[in-house]
């Protein structure tokens, strides 16, 4: 076994002029209102490693600045390392207007929250695609309105003494769990 390189890397991968070509998992992602530049950096790289159809970032949520040259926001572009130019994103004021237009395109609507019927996030199934995956505020979580559009929410079990994981660590077992479902069922 030998560690690869960035170029041996590089060979297998998209770049931003071929990555329209990749096929995308069928999964927006709507942020409702996270508090950190940081943590929103991390989903955009988390996102790019799966191919996410769309990132929606929603209420009050940090967006990255319009060209990677611009003032603000730098915190997202350092954490997201480029990964803010390969996946397809847009600020949305109010979320459940993004919602509302994805139920009318057959999108299922799913909380990554724990909720009185969520269920294990292993347990998602093919009939659950294409699907839109709601990731919370790190205090409040995902909030009760956007959980009542919701047709089924999905939760991360914990076993020690904390409720609930770091949203972009969250994130990125329920997304990679969530390829791994589509994958294994095209």
């Amino acid at each position: 076994m030998k560690k690869l390189t960035h170029d041996q890397i590089a060979e297998n991968r998209s770049t931003l002029e071929t990555i329209h070509k990749v096929s995308k998992l069928p999964v927006y992602v709507l942020l409702d209102s996270i508090r950190s530049s940081y943590n929103v950096g991390s989903i955009f790289r988390t996102s790019d490693g799966v191919m996410i159809e769309k990132l929606f970032l929603g209420g009050y949520t940090p967006h990255p600045p319009k060209s990677s040259s611009s003032s603000g926001r730098k915190e997202i572009l350092k954490t997201a390392l480029g990964s803010t130019e390969s996946v397809k994103w847009e600020y949305v004021k109010d979320p459940e207007d993004v919602i509302l237009k994805l139920k009318k395109d057959d999108v299922k609507i799913c909380a990554l929250e724990l909720t009185s019927k969520s269920k294990r996030y292993y347990e998602t199934c093919s009939k659950d695609f294409p699907l839109c995956l709601i990731v919370g505020n790190e205090i409040s979580g995902v909030s009760q309105s956007l959980i009542d559009l919701c047709d089924f929410s999905i939760e991360i079990p914990q076993f020690g003494i904390k409720q609930s994981l770091n949203v972009a660590v969250a994130y990125g077992i329920a997304i990679f769990e969530l390829r791994k479902i589509f994958d294994l069922n095209i």
